[in-house]
């Protein structure tokens, strides 16, 4: 009786959050699981370092690829070589805050970077299923709860490049037949997320306070609500959409509303620590365009896909700060062993 063959994915993105998280949940369902990364002279792996088998090893089942979402002819070949059955891009200059700054190249890498993997499927000629990492930023000042039928109204470059990554998916779909689906995801974080979005600035100064290491933080606009989720089981949805019978778009939220007060207070509650004590307005954090609350409505993925959030921002906030004090617990305890062998 012979073996089904093993599924091949490509993750674009695979260094970051979502890309570390859904490389693990594929590898556990037996995948072959191939990943982009871009060149550089210093070491970006780290959140899937865990994960990594090389290349030399008997039976290896992650591989990584040097290539960049604005090189189209590297897309091209990659593609044809990798033949995967399933696409997952989630690479992005993804700070909605830093766009403001550069807005160019954010329409470079998540706008346009979207076409140019969409049109390399289309030029081999690929059997595949894609998914595009769509965002909540391209509802911007639209009112909540929004759902897949919600007028966009994006209120960053980040917001309009995705919105143009959204269109374009969808416009694939329709005049090629490619298996091509929208994740439009809300917030989602982890102990994994970028030390300069906010979840992950706030959950990080709470350890170091606590620790003596800092005495103050400062922040932007707190009223700001938002609808946070945890990044692991968001990579579940993704996932699902591809295993889905018809290509559609899918709003993947909590559906509950917490404003960044509220996540400071959450954070440092945890810890013990009263956060008006520590935090301070600085207004450089604010954007040139505010978004003043975004609420995602997951009804159709849950009827469709099966698919129920569990963890919410109090329990969120939680997870976060204590993986920041053991990692900074972790990271005072290396440093001395480090000094005793010198």
């Amino acid at each position: 009786m012979s073996t089904p063959p093993v599924k091949r994915a490509l993750i674009t993105g695979i260094t970051g959050q979502d890309g570390s998280y859904l490389a693990e949940l594929l590898l556990e369902k037996g995948y072959e699981v191939h990943g982009l990364i871009r060149r550089s002279s210093s070491f970006n792996t780290h959140r899937i370092d865990h994960i990594y088998q090389d290349s030399h090893s008997d039976q290896p089942n992650l591989f990584l690829h040097y290539a960049d979402l604005t090189d189209g002819s590297r897309l091209v070949t990659l593609l044809s070589e990798i033949n995967p059955d399933e696409v997952y891009n989630l690479a992005a200059q993804s700070h909605v805050r830093v766009s403001f700054d550069e807005p160019e190249y954010t329409g470079d890498a998540t706008g346009l970077g979207t076409i140019r993997l969409l049109e390399a499927i289309r030029a081999v000629g690929l059997e595949t299923r894609f998914y595009q990492a769509s965002s909540s930023e391209m509802f911007g000042a639209t009112p909540p709860p929004q759902t897949e039928e919600t007028p966009f109204y994006p209120r960053s470059p980040y917001g309009v490049a995705k919105l143009y990554s959204y269109w374009i998916t969808r416009n694939y779909r329709e005049a090629y037949g490619i298996f091509a689906t929208n994740g439009i995801l809300f917030n989602h974080e982890s102990p994994r997320r970028g030390e300069t979005f906010v979840t992950r600035k706030i959950t990080r100064a709470v350890a170091r306070i606590k620790a003596g290491e800092q005495s103050e933080l400062y922040m932007g606009n707190l009223d700001a609500v938002r609808d946070w989720g945890y990044a692991p089981e968001y990579v579940e949805a993704m996932w699902r959409m591809l295993q889905h019978d018809e290509p559609t778009d899918f709003v993947v939220a909590t559906n509950t509303a917490y404003t960044v007060k509220d996540f400071l207070q959450f954070s440092f509650e945890h810890a013990g620590l009263d956060w008006e004590r520590y935090v301070k307005f600085d207004e450089r954090y604010l954007r040139p365009t505010e978004v003043d609350s975004l609420i995602g409505d997951p009804a159709k993925a849950q009827e469709l896909l099966g698919w129920t959030p569990t963890i919410l921002t109090p329990r969120l906030a939680q997870i976060m700060v204590d993986a920041d004090v053991a990692a900074l617990e972790l990271q005072g305890s290396t440093y001395v062993d480090a000094v005793q062998r010198v």
